[in-house]
């Protein structure tokens, strides 16, 4: 990640470079449920809600045509010879943009850092599986400064091999190959990272409307920095990681390290890794702080249309020695064009002082330093600097764990690069999915626990068996719907991790999720696995065939003979292989689908069920379907009866829609987030609902899909929507 990022104070000078459980007031989701975007209707009434987050990629926005598949194209790529291309391209030098020392590498590397970087293990959304750096905010974020330039400038190999290479790909290889180019080892790459067209709305990336505000606004109390509010990462709006100048501006190595440890965490990386990190990103390149912020024009989304998207333009020379991005100026090692040890080597054997870069950044330099191990300028040879430190590198000295990692990998070079080629795949890949979605010659043999590897199946044995046991089994639709469906709903399409393949509902942490009814659960495993052993199909399988078997029956019940389909193969993970603490941020907080949630928060229930829906990949009436379809078959957490508009509870009728838009009812309040349903005759209660359950009658746009479902003739078309829109959910992330 050569060139960081460091706000001084609460506001910016110039542009910038480079878990901890949800409380009441804080939101655990993204906010773009509910978040005015210039929506001339969401401006007018800010309450309602916003449906694009479950729409914002329709296949209109994309150029490519129904019949085009990246996956396919990209199998047909010319691997090796886009590898020779980019080796050569790092050392081709441009004019209008000049490589320092002539090597492109530390600029490539910061922006595949930067486009992997945004990746959050609390809901799994941003990193650089979809190329968003391309679109707003990211393509303008304070510490993207000059990425633009890095993106114009593999223009060319991107034209060269057109369809058959993603950006999203492109800006992950890039980096791979320029730490390659200056000598490390790497660990391997994939493709297949297929581009959006769109940017990405349902990220939550604070509530600031200021880029660098203090990072005291996504903190209960900045001093913790574990108090960091979820799902966010970094530590100020516009940043990728943490101000290496020091909290908020102010250098402190140790109060820097908490927040580069919670930071990092919430990357999915544990303390050895994010040392290697950060020294491996800063072995190599080096910042840009040799001007003043005041000569950089606006982000690139602001420049004016003659700019053509690049942004940051410098009324000065702006080149070489004179590139203005970070504020922080200087290289961090010796030879910053080439894989060695020297950034431990520095940081280690020399005292540091706190200094100011020519733009007025904090940032250390070596008390004492001999003239032949300063890093010589970009443009002259002949001139040599000191190297410089950012408050974030001196926290791997000053921090007593991070510092026995540093000495270890001083100490053992092989080891230190082996680490880093291991974690830098890791931050490249992270959000890339299961290694069966790995594609092409460079992928590596070795199975990762952090893949959430699952063994194949069986496809061998008889579906109809199974059934026929799960039947005679004494279970009831709503304990085999209810189970598959936990099973089902850990999925998030933002990673593509959870999912029911795996049958991991079983193992440690999902066991013992509240959300999970562990005593509910424990019974109906219990019988399955035997179901399991005795016909060869796996649990995973068999869960899920429990789900549809409760369909099938509840169908059947409301007069529909149907199959609802199903696609064997799925296999059962072990304990061993999975990693306990990567998976605790899959638990379910709230799931609107079983009208539960586990407290309250600042954000309306409504707006979590929105949040789980785009999650899981459905569009608006795919949610609204299975939530009629879900009360009915009486799968509420708990047994609760809230929602369950129904005298024929356990059959799949479209009586939740055909209740709820009755006029002769109406619905009064009666406490925190529960209403009554009433005669307006009389008065009498004949229900209690949530929220969830409201909103499908008071929001016009919901309210249109629930009277689709209510209609007369619709009953059998709810039915089977509702199987579409379940198999939809049981297959999320399993390829057979």
């Amino acid at each position: 990640m050569s060139d960081a990022s460091q706000p001084t104070g609460g506001k910016c000078p110039f542009p910038h470079e480079t878990t901890a459980p949800a409380e009441s007031g804080k939101c655990p989701v993204m906010h773009g449920a509910n978040t005015s975007s210039g929506d001339p209707n969401m401006d007018w009434w800010p309450k309602t809600l916003n449906f694009d987050i479950l729409h914002q990629h329709d296949r209109k926005v994309n150029p490519m045509g129904e019949d085009f598949s990246y996956r396919e194209a990209v199998k047909e790529l010319d691997y090796e010879g886009l590898r020779k291309d980019l080796h050569d391209f790092m050392t081709d030098s441009q004019d209008w943009w000049p490589a320092d020392w002539g090597h492109y590498g530390g600029l490539m590397i910061r922006l595949s850092w930067h486009a992997a970087g945004t990746y959050r293990i609390a809901d799994g959304r941003g990193g650089a599986a979809t190329g968003n750096q391309r679109f707003a905010p990211l393509n303008s974020w304070p510490d993207n400064v000059n990425l633009d330039k890095a993106r114009r400038l593999l223009w060319p190999i991107k034209k060269k091999y057109g369809n058959k290479l993603s950006w999203a790909d492109l800006l992950a290889y890039a980096g791979t190959v320029a730490y390659e180019s200056m000598g490390l080892k790497v660990y391997g790459f994939a493709f297949g990272r297929e581009d959006i067209w769109h940017p990405e709305k349902d990220i939550y990336w604070g509530s600031e409307r200021e880029w660098l505000a203090p990072s005291d606004t996504r903190y209960t109390d900045v001093e913790q920095a574990e108090t960091m509010e979820n799902p966010l990462a970094a530590v100020q709006m516009g940043l990728i990681y943490v101000n290496p100048e020091g909290v908020n501006g102010k250098p402190d190595p140790l109060k820097t390290a908490a927040h580069v440890r919670v930071t990092f965490a919430r990357m999915a990386m544990n303390d050895e890794e994010t040392v290697a990190l950060t020294a491996g990103g800063h072995t190599v390149g080096k910042c840009h702080g040799n001007g003043r912020a005041e000569d950089l024009g606006p982000d690139p989304e602001a420049e004016e249309i003659e700019a053509q998207g690049l942004g940051w333009i410098n009324k000065k020379r702006g080149i070489g020695r004179d590139t203005m991005s970070s504020g922080i100026e200087g290289a961090w090692t010796t030879h910053p064009t080439q894989w060695d040890n020297g950034y431990f080597e520095l940081l280690l054997n020399h005292e540091w002082e706190l200094k100011k870069s020519p733009a007025g950044a904090w940032q250390w330099e070596p008390i004492n330093i001999k003239e032949e191990d300063k890093p010589v300028d970009v443009e002259d040879p002949s001139i040599r600097y000191n190297p410089i430190m950012t408050d974030a590198d001196m926290a791997m000295k000053m921090d007593p764990e991070y510092r026995k990692i540093s000495e270890k990998f001083y100490k053992d070079p092989a080891y230190f690069s082996e680490t880093f080629a291991r974690a830098w795949f890791k931050l490249t890949h992270r959000d890339l999915g299961p290694k069966d979605r790995y594609i092409g010659p460079f992928v590596p043999d070795e199975e990762l626990i952090w893949q959430d590897p699952v063994p194949s199946g069986s496809t061998g044995y008889s579906i109809a068996d199974v059934k026929s046991k799960i039947a005679a089994s004494g279970l009831g639709v709503s304990e085999l719907v209810a189970t598959a469906w936990d099973s089902a709903r850990t999925f998030r399409g933002s990673d593509l991790r959870g999912g029911a393949n795996g049958a991991r509902i079983r193992l440690a942490p999902q066991k013992d999720w509240e959300g999970n009814e562990p005593g509910r659960l424990k019974r109906v495993l219990s019988a399955l696995e035997s179901i399991a052993a005795e016909t060869g199909a796996s649990l995973a399988d068999s869960i899920v065939l429990a789900g549809n078997v409760g369909l099938e029956q509840a169908a059947k019940a409301a007069g529909f003979e149907v199959e609802v389909p199903f696609t064997p193969g799925r296999g059962d993970a072990g304990q061993e292989l999975t990693d306990i603490d990567s998976f605790e941020p899959l638990e379910p907080i709230h799931d609107g689908f079983r009208n539960w949630q586990k407290k309250d928060y600042a954000v309306q229930p409504e707006e979590l069920l929105l949040d789980r829906a785009q999650l899981l990949g459905l569009t608006a009436h795919e949610m609204t379907v299975l939530i009629g379809g879900m009360r009915v078959l009486g799968t509420n957490y708990g047994g609760s009866p809230h929602g369950v508009l129904t005298e024929r509870e356990g059959v799949l009728t479209n009586d939740f829609f055909i209740n709820l838009t009755d006029p002769a009812l109406t619905w009064h309040p009666v406490g925190s987030n529960l209403y009554e349903m009433r005669e307006r005759k009389g008065g009498a209660v004949r229900w209690t609902a949530t929220r969830v359950d409201l909103v499908f009658g008071s929001n016009s746009i919901l309210r249109s899909y629930a009277e689709v479902y209510a209609q007369d003739d619709n009953q059998e078309k709810f039915v089977h929507d509702f199987i579409a829109a379940w198999t939809k959910v049981m297959e999320a992330g399993f390829k057979a």
